[in-house]
């Protein structure tokens, strides 16, 4: 297919996915027909024009926030959760390869026999290049979530958004599963989010964001074909800018 990325709104985009979203209906690990979905979705918007970085959370596997609310230390916590992170940006590049198209993974922790160490000028290669590049492991440091890490490289990399995939279609002032008075946004400032505390991406993220007017794009990943529509400006979403 020739690549067209005239009607893109958004040319680079880092795409922000949770751990959880790769489990499917199961209760832990990686439903490899959810990976397949998703990495479709992905090729069709680099098949448009799009040039993708994306961050995986490692929810599916092992959450540090958890394991340190069980008593564990808050950073060996962390850090196992890094390298769950890891796990997932594997199995989503091999789901990407699949498709045909190429990915790398980057790590801020070195792992040289795994995948690339993470670096910002090898990086900014690659997605020129037309690569998806999965950066994973965080920020390489414990007390930062993967919300922060993908502003962080959203930044680093010059993308034009950070786009967070969640289970609903946007920001709400409650949780719509179970308010149904719950509001729905089209738009919010990084101040609302901040003073409302919506849970958008944590605080560190959005402030993050701001300081750097990156917006934030907070969209439903459920239904496929969402994400191109995300770059076309035409999906139901919310923009935090």
């Amino acid at each position: 297919m020739a690549k067209s990325s005239d009607t893109l709104k958004t040319k680079r985009l880092l795409l922000k996915l949770s751990g959880e979203a790769l489990m499917g209906d199961g209760a832990y690990g990686i439903d490899l027909k959810v990976v397949e979905r998703l990495a479709k979705d992905v090729a069709t918007v680099v098949a448009a024009g799009a040039e993708i970085a994306i961050v995986l959370g490692g929810g599916n596997i092992f959450r540090g926030v958890a394991g340190a609310a069980d008593g564990m230390d808050r950073a060996s916590a962390d850090y196992m959760g890094m390298l769950a992170t890891v796990m997932n940006a594997l199995a989503f590049q091999s789901g990407l390869e699949k498709q045909g198209v190429p990915a790398r993974v980057m790590s801020a922790i070195p792992m040289p026999s795994v995948c690339e160490s993470y670096v910002r000028a090898r990086a900014l290669h690659h997605l020129d290049k037309g690569r998806v590049v999965i950066c994973t492991a965080g920020t390489g440091s414990p007390f930062f979530t993967t919300d922060t890490a993908a502003a962080l490289r959203a930044v680093e990399l010059g993308c034009d958004a950070v786009a967070k995939a969640t289970k609903v279609d946007g920001v709400y002032s409650a949780d719509p599963n179970k308010d149904p008075n719950a509001q729905r946004y089209d738009t919010l400032s990084y101040r609302d989010v901040l003073a409302n505390d919506l849970q958008v991406m944590d605080g560190a993220a959005i402030a993050l964001a701001r300081d750097n007017k990156l917006p934030v794009i907070v969209f439903s990943i459920t239904e496929p074909g969402t994400l191109l529509k995300v770059l076309n400006g035409t999906g139901r979403m919310t923009v935090v800018s």
